[in-house]
């Protein structure tokens, strides 16, 4: 065998060995409670919409995985900080997007402003709310957004606690997501709250660790595009309307 042949067969092992490896990781994944995306059932177990997805996408890639739920700002720190750690449903945006490497979409996410019916509140536009006090939560996407575009917030530490605020005319709108904002609010009890203005969408996905394998990445990149192709996502979404 010439030299340069037995050399490259040789990296070429090492590669494969090095790629498994990645593979045979434990990936360390957080979210927070973020109805019907990510929740706990009757039996104590994480599921929802992403991670549902989420565990057909680990299984299909053949990837080992944990999961933990946790407050929002502490399951977005852990995957800002370990290596081979993960956060989700993460809003991808284009101030978060260089602090993390992305697996993504899972979903595609709809920010609204609910406020009570009988308010009789009308928006044209984004600008139309800026004379509203708008409830928000520490560390969203949504609020993190509204802020940049000269917003100020009134802001908790869940986003569940704001359709209680609203009731109570504490704030006058809510920005949050059109399928999670009615979870919490039927979950308080709170009834009678309209849509007014959908004023972004953005993709939602796992934002990982920098440090975390970029063969990883990339793999579950392919099998989450296979699954949009052939189905799987859109069967999930099924289970949930």
């Amino acid at each position: 065998m010439k030299l340069h042949t037995f050399l490259n067969t040789v990296f070429m092992a090492i590669s494969l060995i090095a790629a498994m490896a990645s593979q045979a990781q434990t990936i360390r994944l957080t979210t927070e409670f973020y109805p019907p995306y990510n929740m706990i059932d009757g039996d104590n177990v994480i599921t929802g919409i992403s991670t549902d997805i989420i565990r057909e996408l680990f299984k299909q890639n053949q990837t080992t995985y944990q999961i933990e739920l946790l407050p929002w700002q502490r399951a977005y720190d852990s995957a800002l900080n370990n290596q081979n750690s993960g956060v989700y449903s993460t809003s991808r945006t284009p101030e978060r997007e260089s602090s993390f490497r992305w697996v993504s979409p899972l979903t595609t996410y709809k920010w609204v402003f609910l406020a009570k019916k009988e308010r009789n509140i009308q928006l044209n536009s984004l600008e139309d709310a800026k004379k509203y006090t708008i409830g928000g939560y520490y560390g969203d996407a949504t609020a993190q957004y509204l802020e940049s575009k000269g917003f100020t917030l009134d802001l908790v530490s869940r986003d569940d606690l704001n359709a209680l605020k609203l009731a109570r005319d504490r704030i006058d709108l809510w920005a949050t997501g059109n399928l999670s904002g009615p979870y919490f609010a039927k979950r308080q009890n709170v009834t009678g709250l309209v849509e007014v203005l959908t004023f972004k969408e953005t993709p939602m996905g796992i934002a990982f660790n920098l440090n975390t394998s970029i063969n990883i990445i990339n793999s579950l990149n392919k099998t989450l595009r296979a699954m949009h192709a052939d189905g799987s996502i859109e069967a999930i979404y099924n289970n949930y309307r």
